[in-house]
């Protein structure tokens, strides 16, 4: 598959913004209530590098190795923000904690314990996000809603993280209606978690891609998840 050119990425990239603007305009919230995150899995640093050029810092990945190789290459963007997206397993959770900014799926205390420890302290905490599961898929990762509370508790007493608050991707729904109801749940259990722990800087929303990019506006999204309207079609990756 041909890579997009320049003048493509700077098109679908003015059409993402355009489109997040619309969606923050129709939902009454201010224009930068919300912020892209450019899915880069699968596309390589050029790619990104073109991206950043055009304006875009905020950059999500979903495969470590992978995303350590671009990092590399691209290290001389001082300002670039690098999210982990993707499942983590506990023997990579040492590479995310050394070479990422934010990590928006954490699901278990095991797996924040070890990015508190494993973070080097120079780098300052730890920006983090626990992934629900906020419509109960056997096939999602993701913690439940009604067990939030006590990991929340815990991320917050360690100190090499800073809990920020939720991500989560729901099942797929035809209508807007049915879009916004697993997000408004999301919205819902970070407005409890913000209650119950009012000193935590709890103001991210971690929701909302391609398909449903209105609901999640709608619903309070802080960021929004966009790949292939960003990149064009994903390539294969080995990883």
């Amino acid at each position: 598959m041909a890579e997009m050119t320049d003048t493509m990425l700077f098109e679908s990239l003015t059409s993402a913004r355009r489109r997040l603007a619309d969606a923050l305009a129709a939902a009454g919230r201010a224009p930068d209530a919300a912020q892209l995150l450019a899915v880069s899995k699968t596309k390589p640093a050029g790619m990104i590098r073109e991206a950043w050029q055009l304006g875009q810092r905020e950059f999500g990945e979903n495969y470590v190795q992978e995303a350590l190789e671009k990092q590399a290459e691209l290290a001389d963007l001082a300002d670039i923000v690098w999210h982990f997206i993707g499942p983590l397993q506990g023997n990579k959770t040492r590479a995310v904690a050394e070479h990422f900014d934010w990590v928006h799926s954490v699901d278990r205390e095991k797996i924040a314990r070890r990015l508190n420890d494993q973070r080097p302290e120079e780098l300052g905490p730890l920006e983090v996000c626990l992934q629900v599961n906020i419509s109960d898929e056997e096939s999602k990762s993701g913690i439940a809603v009604d067990e939030l509370h006590d990991l929340a508790q815990a991320v917050l007493a360690m100190p090499r993280l800073r809990l920020r608050g939720l991500m989560a991707i729901p099942a797929p729904a035809a209508t807007l209606a049915e879009q916004r109801a697993p997000l408004a749940r999301l919205r819902q259990a970070l407005e409890a978690l913000q209650e119950r722990f009012p000193e935590a800087p709890l103001d991210t929303l971690s929701m909302g891609m391609s398909d449903d990019l209105e609901a999640a506006v709608h619903e309070g999204a802080t960021l929004v998840r966009l790949g292939t309207a960003i990149f064009g079609a994903r390539n294969n990756s080995p990883r």
